[in-house]
């Protein structure tokens, strides 16, 4: 039975005792300053009872301790390591300082909504807001696994962010791409073509494997991939594992560069020197980027002179993904239709292809043929 009790605690407070009985039958108690405000989170709390919405306070973990038990599921599980680093920096850097001490009892909807907004206001980047607050949802969506909570409150919640940013991926002109080309030279050539005409993401030119690049038919298999602490796995998802047809261009290149490449254990096209896995960076800052200074691909940044004065300096204009792009705009230009670019590119779901390249499917004859049709329509002429 519910009820509401005056009480006068040994400092001499005057409080009012909410108490009920919890769905394992024990009697559960807290204290209010006003009368009303205990029968009203009676009210609530008997409600979530009878739906079996409820979990008592007494009970409830803190968000950080929820946080610590997703972060041990996640090792348990097998997930890459780059991927729970990721996750540890959302709840040890954004999470945990914020709303780590409070009860996962007391996260409701309008106060995961508040942890969004002070997030927003302390200078975290609107991706960043979705992402930790996704991660929050995981933390919710294990404690409920292993019956600490009843709900999750970020399901379905409408963050209200932003959508003015422009959401088309940055991709080189042609021009761009002819002169990257023009100027990859040495062991850097092979893998720039294979980026640009075959669309590899970076973790998989790292991986990719000579067992894999099948010179008789022209095509590379994508089957594993190097992640960013240099181990190689399993790719993300089922739809990562395809093969892609390659141009004359790029079997000729890799034709040329296996008489010479380093051969290591692990048979690996894009190695090191010693044959091991290739560092991102190094493919980046040793390889990608002087060709583009090179290739006169560049943006200008501020920076300090040599004595301390402000200079104008050109840096790499596009990161090794926006090859990836490039090869998507080029298939979607040469009429592939989109299901096609799912499979060539990897993604796990047609809706993917669409967020990410849907402008790039825009037929611009067909479009002013029929705004030409509607004023034909309209005025006659």
């Amino acid at each position: 039975m519910a009820t509401v009790r005056k009480r006068k605690l040994p400092s001499g407070l005057v409080r009012w005792q909410a108490s009920y009985v919890d769905g394992a039958g024990k009697r559960r108690a807290k204290l209010f300053e006003r009368k009303s405000d205990g029968e009203a989170w009676l009210v609530e709390t008997s409600h979530d009872l009878k739906r079996g919405l409820h979990t008592p306070a007494g009970v409830s973990p803190t968000v950080k301790e929820a946080g610590a038990l997703w972060i041990k599921r996640c090792n348990e599980k097998g997930l890459e390591r780059s991927t729970v680093r990721g996750y540890e920096e959302h709840t040890d850097l954004h999470i945990y300082p914020m709303i780590g001490a409070k009860k996962l009892s007391e996260m409701t909807a309008p106060a995961v909504n508040a942890f969004a907004d002070r997030l927003r206001e302390e200078g975290r980047s609107q991706e960043m807001v979705r992402r930790v607050v996704r991660s929050l949802g995981a933390i919710f969506r294990e404690a409920r696994r292993r019956g600490l909570c009843a709900v999750d409150p970020t399901a379905g919640l409408d963050l209200n962010l932003s959508t003015r940013d422009d959401p088309r991926p940055v991709i080189p002109a042609k021009a761009e791409l002819q002169a990257i080309i023009s100027n990859a030279a040495g062991r850097w050539r092979p893998l720039i073509l294979t980026a640009v005409f075959c669309g590899l993401r970076g973790s998989e030119l790292r991986g990719l494997r000579w067992a894999d690049v099948d010179f008789e038919d022209r095509q590379i298999s994508v089957t594993q991939r190097a992640d960013a602490f240099h181990k190689i796995g399993r790719l993300k998802s089922k739809a990562g594992y395809r093969s892609i047809p390659c141009p004359p261009m790029v079997i000729n290149a890799l034709r040329e560069w296996k008489l010479v490449c380093p051969m290591g254990d692990l048979g690996l096209v894009f190695p090191t020197g010693s044959g091991n896995v290739e560092s991102h960076s190094n493919i980046v800052q040793r390889g990608f980027d002087p060709i583009q200074i090179t290739a006169g691909v560049v943006q200008l940044r501020e920076a300090k002179g040599a004595k301390g004065q402000p200079v104008t300096v050109p840096v790499a204009k596009y990161g090794l993904h926006a090859l990836r792009h490039a090869c998507a705009s080029l298939w979607i230009e040469n009429g592939m239709n989109p299901k096609r670019i799912q499979t060539l590119m990897g993604h796990s779901t047609i809706q993917m292809t669409f967020d990410v390249y849907g402008h790039l499917f825009a037929d611009n004859d067909a479009d002013q043929k029929a705004a030409e049709d509607i004023q034909v329509r309209l005025l006659g002429s």
